[in-house]
């Protein structure tokens, strides 16, 4: 009786939180922003603390929202239930003075949007604008894409000429397209180099620290691959599992010594990617038996871990051994991992329940 109490208490307190539309890392992975039925809410990830609360009666509801790594300054779309700002349209809020700074305007809905230092991305569903940002505000390219409804595109934080690019699915199914952004202007722009990453749509892309790598996975979920991104040669490839699943998030490690992917079988993967024999191997493989085209040789995670299966997630990097996965549930899981596999949990909290902290 008291299990199916406290159950039921636990299920009441979820049904009674407000409910979570999008979650999104900052650039250094510091710090996380959540779109809520509520509002806009900002936290720190580690230790976790909100920081910051826009809320509905002012900004009405927001569908994509982006941090520029901690400064005062937003990306908002609006959208959802109760909008008072148009989906087609770019604000950029700044929290300190809680003034719009800039507007961008299209003639589409925007389905995502990228910051860099010098950069704003937008990304529509067949086109992607790129804007210099903040100062000297300008188009600087605008491209027409494969059709992307998911909004799908990564841009690179880094500060290497040879680094500055946008990944994005190519306009061929299953492959990569980067896109050369250390030209100011459209005419001098790089013609885009592709990679045929997969045989199915991409649904998930991710870039390094430094931009030297990038993973990428189709549709169907089986396959991580991870790419150089000078050479454009495959360095490894990571089977998350052997059935269909829709992958939420791909993410590295700072010192890119490993990457974590979380997708909606409720499970976290963690992979090695520098020293790829830390990664676990079929027991079949360790007899020579190889007979279903690369599977039974395939690299399996080094350590998992499980989340609410109902309950999409993001999950980062809080140190090189620990991964944290924010749940669109409301949830926080906090686990380390070992050399060996082993995965244990090491916190767990509600952050929908967090109060804002005026220390940012």
């Amino acid at each position: 009786r008291r299990r199916f109490l406290a159950r039921n208490l636990n299920e009441m307190n979820r049904n009674s939180r407000e409910k979570v539309f999008k979650i999104k890392l900052n650039q250094d992975h510091g710090c996380f922003i959540c779109c809520t039925e509520e509002g806009v809410r900002i936290f720190n990830i580690e230790p976790l603390a909100e920081k910051c609360h826009l809320d509905i009666s002012s900004y009405g509801s927001i569908t994509h929202a982006e941090m520029l790594f901690r400064t005062n300054l937003l990306a908002i779309v609006g959208g959802g239930l109760r909008p008072r700002f148009s989906e087609n349209v770019i604000l950029i809020l700044d929290d300190s003075t809680k003034q719009f700074v800039l507007q961008y305007t299209f003639q589409m809905p925007v389905l995502g949007v990228q910051l860099r230092k010098d950069k704003l991305v937008a990304i529509l569903q067949k086109e992607i604008h790129v804007f210099s940002f903040p100062n000297d505000s300008k188009k600087l390219i605008t491209m027409e894409t494969r059709d992307n409804p998911k909004g799908i595109c990564e841009v690179s934080q880094s500060v290497a000429v040879d680094k500055q690019f946008l990944v994005l699915p190519g306009h061929k199914i299953g492959s990569l397209q980067f896109v050369d952004l250390s030209t100011s202007e459209t005419s001098m722009s790089k013609a885009p180099i592709t990679v045929s990453a997969h045989q199915s749509e991409i649904s998930c892309i991710a870039l390094n620290q430094d931009a030297s790598m990038v993973a990428s996975a189709s549709e169907k979920g089986t396959l991580i691959r991870v790419w150089d991104t000078l050479k454009k040669v495959l360095l490894a490839e990571l089977r998350r599992g052997s059935d269909t699943a829709n992958l939420y998030c791909i993410n590295f490690s700072r010192d890119s010594e490993f990457l974590c992917c979380a997708s909606d079988k409720g499970t976290v993967h963690v992979f090695a990617v520098r020293d790829l024999q830390l990664n676990k191997r079929s027991a079949l493989s360790k007899i020579g038996l190889n007979t279903a085209g690369g599977y039974i040789d395939s690299q399996w995670a080094l350590a998992t871990f499980t989340v609410p299966p109902e309950s999409a997630c993001v999950c980062t990097f809080v140190s090189k051994n620990t991964v944290a996965a924010i749940c669109m549930d409301g949830t926080y899981h906090k686990y380390v991992f070992s050399a060996s596999g082993n995965c244990n949990r090491e916190s767990f909290d509600i952050y929908l329940d967090l109060c804002e902290d005026d220390d940012f």
